[in-house]
């Protein structure tokens, strides 16, 4: 065996890890293990379904949840959300962006709740008599 590195004869094992022995090259330090198998990720289908329920309205936890979604980096059986917004992410950065407005609209219409300005007006509470 040889360091992928440096091509140096010189290495020792390294302790294992997850699941695979690690290497150590004596000449230049560099750590690697010996059967490099990149992780698989998900078919396009599984993929292509989380995105499909996103855009009708279904959270990440919950799309993660009824997929049965898990970071591939986790051995574990613990299951991630945060897959599905990478995928999320990685489709949105494909888009176009919005193209340049040619006239103001007259009439525009807003969410209530992006429209509060200002400051309840309580008489008790926290801090107050």
């Amino acid at each position: 065996m040889h360091c992928p590195y440096c091509e140096s004869a010189k290495i020792r094992k390294n302790g294992k890890r997850r699941g695979k022995q690690n290497h150590i090259c004596v000449d230049c330090g560099r750590q690697f293990i010996d059967i490099y198998s990149p992780s698989k990720g998900y078919p396009d289908e599984v993929k292509e379904s989380c995105l499909r329920s996103y855009v009708n309205g279904m959270g990440f936890r919950a799309i993660e949840r009824d997929k049965g979604v898990q970071t591939l980096a986790d051995s574990l059986t613990l299951r991630y959300h945060t897959t599905v917004i990478n995928w999320v992410k990685q489709v949105g950065s494909m888009l176009p962006d919005a193209p340049p407005i040619e006239k103001i609209p007259l009439v525009g219409e807003l969410d209530e709740l992006e429209t509060f300005i200002g400051s309840k007006k309580t008489k008790s509470g926290y801090g107050q008599q």
